[in-house]
């Protein structure tokens, strides 16, 4: 099929919705999706709408072809259009402009919608991700992918220009266990058996302990059956690590990393904002806090965490007598981390690690810490975590060769979007959620 247009001088002519509201313009040639459209009798109305704003198309009979006029109510919603025509002064048109239509073409014809589209849809969330496609046509929606671009800009900007740090790729088919413990989607890998990544923690470690910072935004699997509103079976992960580093080096990064993507959001991004009705964002503060001091400040609330680990509702409670904080718990148990967090103090129950999580809004956003460098502590650690040495030779191998002391995190993007933009469930985060129930589309 031929195109209706030139597609080329198109581009090189288009005006953009918002443009025509900000400059004067006479004559356009806009496209979009046709938002609603009415006819009443010798007038009829468009609304067009592309990614900058809407307009509306007014046509009286006597004043346009009688072609244009024909088609003006015979689109259907969604519908693509091509419009040229001028742009007059309007009262009751929203905006104080519409476009008089000398030519209106017709791009692709929308079917029946399956979801209501508009900004008022009460369809529900299940169905409106089977269709996402159409889902991202609404407002809303856009306005939370646009900032949650807008806070992996934040975080590379950040990382490049404030720490001086190179981003990375690493692979996401590994041969055994990144972190031991968490199930793993396996596969095979011709004729071997391999997994998906659960974590790049292993390969930033090695990249760091020769180029000192390393960042990437990584893709992890993890395989748990959860059905829960802030877990995902494929999410994303903005992490970092870094040499000559111990946990409260990596928890200042980490500080002001979010500290920097909020603020950039605040800035940037006010349209969206104020298009999703939050208003009481902030530029969070930082406080430091022990494991064992915010067990006893939950106690007097009643409040029991597990042994090891901050249950859900030891966050949610966080979240409350700390709001608006970043709160960094550290000297995390070492029955409660993973093999490669460096120990440092105790004995058996009583043992601490160099390990930290931080609390955001009411949820853990990352863990991190002081990685182990020295190989005999690892092979240790394996040991006591159930995990065979053999299985992470070559990650135990890049440490004999000169490691420094380094340490890192890796921050959630779809938690800590759904957490700045307080939307309850994570799918509303996720372009194309993955959970143990979807995989389409």
């Amino acid at each position: 099929m031929e195109n209706l247009i030139d597609l080329k001088e198109f581009t090189k002519n288009r005006t953009l919705i918002s443009e025509i509201f900000k400059k004067d313009i006479n004559e356009v040639e806009i496209a979009g999706w046709v938002y609603d459209s009415r006819a009443l009798g010798k007038i009829k109305f468009i609304v067009l709408k592309d990614l900058t704003g809407q307009i509306q198309v007014t046509a009286f009979k006597n004043d346009v072809s009688e072609e244009v006029f024909e088609l003006m109510d015979k689109v259907s919603r969604e519908s693509i259009l091509y419009i040229k025509g001028k742009i007059v002064q309007s009262k009751q048109a929203p905006g104080g402009k519409e476009l008089v239509p000398s030519e209106i073409k017709v791009f692709a014809k929308a079917e029946e919608l399956p979801i209501d589209v508009t900004d008022f849809s009460k369809t529900e969330l299940p169905k409106r991700l089977d269709y996402r496609f159409l889902d991202l046509h609404r407002k809303k929606v856009q306005a939370v992918f646009k900032i949650e671009s807008t806070i992996m800009q934040g975080y590379r900007e950040f990382m490049i220009k404030e720490i001086g740090a190179n981003e990375f790729v690493f692979p996401s088919i590994i041969g055994s266990s990144s972190e031991g413990g968490t199930e793993m989607f396996p596969l095979k890998y011709f004729e071997k058996n391999a997994y998906l990544s659960q974590s790049c923690q292993l390969y930033k470690q090695m990249v760091a302990c020769s180029m000192e910072k390393a960042f990437t935004i990584f893709t992890v699997w993890r395989a748990e059956k959860h059905s829960t509103v802030k877990h995902l079976n494929e999410a994303r992960q903005m992490d970092f690590e870094m040499a000559f580093a111990d946990e409260f080096v990596v928890m200042d990064v980490l500080a002001r990393a979010i500290k920097y993507i909020i603020k950039k959001v605040l800035e940037e991004r006010k349209t969206e904002l104020e298009e999703l009705e939050i208003k009481d964002l902030v530029v969070p503060e930082v406080k430091y806090l022990t494991f064992e001091e915010v067990k006893n400040i939950l106690a007097k609330h009643n409040v029991q965490p597990e042994p090891y680990d901050l249950n859900t509702e030891s966050e949610k409670k966080l979240g409350e007598l700390f709001p608006n904080t970043l709160l960094m718990v550290h000297d995390w148990p070492y029955l409660g981390r993973g093999f490669y967090i460096m120990p440092k103090s105790g004995e058996g129950d009583k043992r601490v690690t160099r390990g930290f999580d931080c609390i955001y809004r009411g949820m853990e956003i990352t863990s991190g810490g002081q990685r182990v460098h020295i190989p005999e502590i690892l092979e240790k650690q394996l040991k006591e975590k159930g995990l065979n040495p053999e299985n992470f030779k070559s990650y135990i191998d890049s440490f004999r060769f000169g490691a420094p002391p380094h340490g890192g995190f890796g921050l959630g993007l779809e938690r800590l979007t759904m957490l700045i933009l307080n939307i309850a469930n994570i799918r509303e985060v996720t372009l194309f959620p993955r959970d143990k129930e979807r995989l389409t589309p």
